[in-house]
């Protein structure tokens, strides 16, 4: 934590930070602590060394294998898979479910689950020379953490439907072109540099409106607009009347910038 930000790094950089079996442990765990915090409002993912995240360690993919055949039962071998990839879901998911929004910070390879990672952020910044793939079709899998489920609100159904099927890379200015970076930058510093200014700047916002806009993108997501226009005017009608609207409107009156409690 520095101040209202939160920051978890991935911490394999002699292995472009590949998920091993401890991690699947660790970042669930990282973001159950970060929800704990109470002035956090908003953080960043990142990955320590030259690149954010190559995928999927082959450790990772032999016990895959294990599971699913180290039993002389195949329907409990299946069963034991299955509860597996759901223990990597919900690790993912803890992104997603954090309360406050998540920003990217990308550089280097974002390979498979690399990609599956940044799908549950919420902003995504990239360095120039960032290399993206979904990588599962290479192996004869399915993406089945979330990338699917997650990008087709955001590349649309044929760009997604072609980057799955064909497992190619594309870099930083490609991933702008198609929406799923917001920013470009030449270097890991100034990738570095303008997450922490865009982080800033949200962590200088009402932290109740930044979990209120939360809640609503990802109600929104999945519903009709008019579903989402009701639960915004439900959430509204509840949260909106609150000390952060009366600080707000006095700091603009007083000229001065606005003091929010947690």
């Amino acid at each position: 934590m520095d101040g209202h930000i939160g920051r978890v790094g991935l911490c394999r950089p002699d292995k472009a930070n590949a998920f091993d079996l401890a991690m699947w442990e660790e970042l669930p765990a990282a973001f159950a602590w970060l929800s704990g915090q109470q002035g956090l409002r908003v953080a960043i993912l990142f990955g320590e060394g030259r690149h954010f995240c190559a995928g999927i360690d082959l450790s990772v993919i032999r016990h895959l294998l294990e599971l699913a055949s180290g039993n002389a039962c195949s329907a409990r071998g299946r069963e034991a898979l299955l509860a597996f990839i759901e223990r990597v879901q919900a690790a993912f998911n803890a992104i997603e479910g954090l309360r406050v929004p998540v920003i990217a910070e990308i550089q280097g390879a974002c390979i498979g689950a690399g990609v599956d990672l940044i799908a549950a952020c919420d902003m995504r910044l990239c360095t120039v020379d960032a290399r993206f793939s979904i990588k599962e079709a290479d192996l004869g899998v399915v993406p089945d953490v979330g990338t699917i489920q997650r990008l087709r609100h955001v590349l649309g159904y044929s760009v997604l439907a072609e980057l799955s099927y064909t497992a190619q890379h594309f870099d930083g200015q490609e991933a702008r072109k198609l929406g799923l970076v917001s920013q470009v930058h030449e270097s890991p510093d100034t990738l570095r540099e303008a997450v922490n200014r865009l982080a800033a700047t949200i962590a200088s916002k009402s932290p109740v409106a930044l979990r209120g806009i939360k809640r609503n993108l990802l109600w929104a997501r999945d519903r009709s607009v008019a579903d989402g226009l009701s639960y915004v005017a439900a959430w509204n009608a509840a949260m909106m009347p609150g000390e952060d609207l009366r600080e707000s409107l006095d700091a603009v009156q007083q000229k001065r910038a606005p003091s929010y409690g947690l």
